[in-house]
């Protein structure tokens, strides 16, 4: 595989087109990788402390509806 330093020049040389082509394919794939990350986490439990604090937060009354009613 080419080093970074390699990658970052051969974007630097495209044309504006071709970059927006590449710049959203890495946005897409850091999405891909931001939601496989989250599922492990889910399913591992590593997020489970959220649920316990809007279940206390709940019990509390500090939660209100969203968005604000007007």
């Amino acid at each position: 595989m080419e080093r970074v330093e390699d990658i970052e020049a051969a974007i630097e040389s495209l044309p504006p087109k071709e970059f927006r082509r590449i710049a959203q394919w890495v946005v897409e794939r850091d999405q891909t990788y931001w939601d496989q990350q989250l599922d492990h986490d889910s399913c591992t439990g590593k997020l489970d402390f959220l649920f316990e604090e809007g279940e206390s937060d709940s019990k509390e009354g500090y939660l209100r509806d969203w968005p604000a009613s007007q």
